[in-house]
């Protein structure tokens, strides 16, 4: 019988050498006269250790990272893939400290599964939800999701229930589904990640929220720097309306719900819900007014269902186990896990799902290691590029959207950015209101004008010139585009440069 060799195929791993590690173990194998089966899963979400090889030994595994092509030969010499002798092997994969430290309900099986076999994803726990979905009724579907205590991964934190409840309320001929996957927070990777390697998921939330609304067409709307998503995510969606359970009718229940991807405008400010949907109706992604909502009058002017990744994701999770073993996890209004994805200057970067309530100080010191460049951690910005910079005073500050809120913070979507000391946190200020300008869909004043005002405030404190009255000047204006912003795009913007004044220009 073969023996079963894992290496990912998601995104991460391949720009590490995945497919060339691959190759050469298959054809060390090959040379040697052994009898493997390399099969492409996902990654776990633990980038430091990539490429993260796994040999299948009576139900477990093994694991060997981080593997270079190079180390392919020596490996083999070592008596691999039945010898964990060489210094590269890790042990069994979940005894590694860093994965078994986790609760993962939304990435439970990212990297154990075959991501385009629909057989393996039903063999580990999928389209469980979904069954006992079609045996509810859409307001009992609805009910579950907000007894759950879900709220959007997105950024807003909004019950998902509740916008699912409005939809099923409102009466339309038509109803859509639309997935927001247009991660473009600095930092973020969950939703690619997710995508990659347990696309079903994603599939099987988007049919449990369309039979909760009743609606019948699905969009996702896709990061346009994604290819290998977009490959993964096609290939999913034939692959369930195959086995029936997308399509004309799911599961033999005789409803219909259609996915289509959607690439994306190459915009930052499309992740905003409503330039979304301008952008999937083939118009320029500029933000909509507000109301009406998209939950009244969304995608052509249809009730909409407008929630990311995660949140779908999570969803498979709630209708499958129940909601009360989703509200298990967590603190607070704050239920379920958070998945939290360390980037920047950190020594084992990657995606790590815990419970709501842990520290940032315990996810960068523990799970992250600090600084790859070995230097004092100065400043973490967590939220994507709108998101505050926090000092060391705020990283035992429990993660929950409330805690987060009362600092002048926020959660986001998850992604961590850590910077050492040898940041220029003016410059990451000025940074803050240059993106502004450079991604502003242009429809407000205070969103367009001010974040050109705001660089160039900043340039002036640079220069020390009248420090002070430009200081207040800058504050004024971090009011005015907070208050009088369209949407978050300008309204959010003053939250990082806030963050840089108070604790590390002022405080500091």
């Amino acid at each position: 019988m073969a023996t079963r060799i894992f290496i990912p195929a998601d995104t991460t791993a391949l720009a590490l050498g995945a497919n060339a590690v691959a190759a050469e173990v298959a054809l060390q194998a090959r040379n040697r006269g052994l009898d493997i089966e390399l099969i492409r899963n996902g990654s776990r979400g633990a980038f430091w250790l990539e490429t993260l090889l796994e040999v299948e030994k009576d139900g477990w595994r093994v694991a060997y990272g981080p593997v270079n092509v190079r180390d392919v030969a020596g490996l083999f010499d070592a008596g691999f893939p039945e010898s964990c002798a060489h210094e590269l092997c890790l042990g069994e994969v979940g005894e590694i400290e860093w994965l078994a430290r986790q609760d993962r309900l939304t990435f439970l099986r990212a990297g154990v599964t075959d991501p385009l076999n629909i057989a393996d994803y039903k063999a580990h726990g999928g389209y469980e939800g979904l069954s006992n979905a079609l045996e509810m009724s859409p307001s009992q579907i609805v009910e579950a999701v907000l007894d759950s205590g879900l709220r959007g991964r997105g950024g807003a934190a909004f019950p998902t229930g509740i916008k699912w409840r409005t939809v099923l309320e409102v009466a339309a001929d038509q109803k859509y589904v639309a997935c927001n996957a247009d991660e473009g927070d600095s930092g973020s990777f969950a939703d690619r990640l997710l995508m990659e390697a347990d696309p079903f998921q994603l599939i099987e939330g988007m049919t449990i929220c369309a039979l909760a609304v009743g609606a019948t067409e699905g969009y996702i709307y896709l990061r346009s720097e994604y290819p290998r998503a977009l490959q993964v995510l096609n290939h999913t969606i034939a692959s369930a309306t195959a086995a029936g359970l997308l399509g004309d009718d799911i599961g033999g229940s005789g409803k219909a719900f259609h996915i289509q991807v959607r690439v994306g405008a190459g915009a930052y400010i499309c992740g905003e819900e409503t330039s979304m949907l301008e952008s999937l109706e083939g118009k320029r992604g500029l933000v909509r007014f507000k109301p009406p909502l998209p939950a009244i009058e969304g995608l052509f002017g249809k009730p909409t269902v407008v929630n990311n990744v995660l949140t779908l994701a999570a969803v498979t999770t709630v209708l499958a186990n129940g909601a009360e073993h989703y509200q298990d996890y967590g603190t607070g209004r704050s239920r379920g896990t958070l998945t939290v994805q360390l980037a920047g200057n950190i020594k084992r970067g990657g995606l790590v799902e815990i419970p709501f309530g842990a520290s940032l100080r315990e996810l960068v010191d523990d799970f992250g290691g600090g600084t790859a460049s070995g230097r004092p951690v100065h400043a973490i910005q967590i939220g994507g590029p709108l998101g505050a910079y926090l000092p060391e005073s705020q990283w035992d500050t429990p993660l929950d959207y409330e805690s987060f809120a009362e600092i002048g913070a926020m959660l986001g979507h998850g992604g961590i950015v850590v910077f050492d000391d040898s940041v220029d946190m003016l410059g990451q200020a000025r940074f803050a209101m240059e993106f502004c300008a450079i991604e502003s869909c242009g429809k407000c004043t205070p969103c367009r004008i001010g974040s050109v005002r705001g660089a160039e405030l900043i340039d002036k404190l640079r220069s020390d010139d009248q420090f002070s009255e430009n200081l207040e000047l800058l504050e004024d204006l971090c009011e005015t585009m907070d208050a009088g912003s369209l949407c978050a795009m300008g309204g959010l913007t003053p939250m990082p440069v806030r963050s840089v004044i108070r604790h590390f220009l002022v405080e500091g």
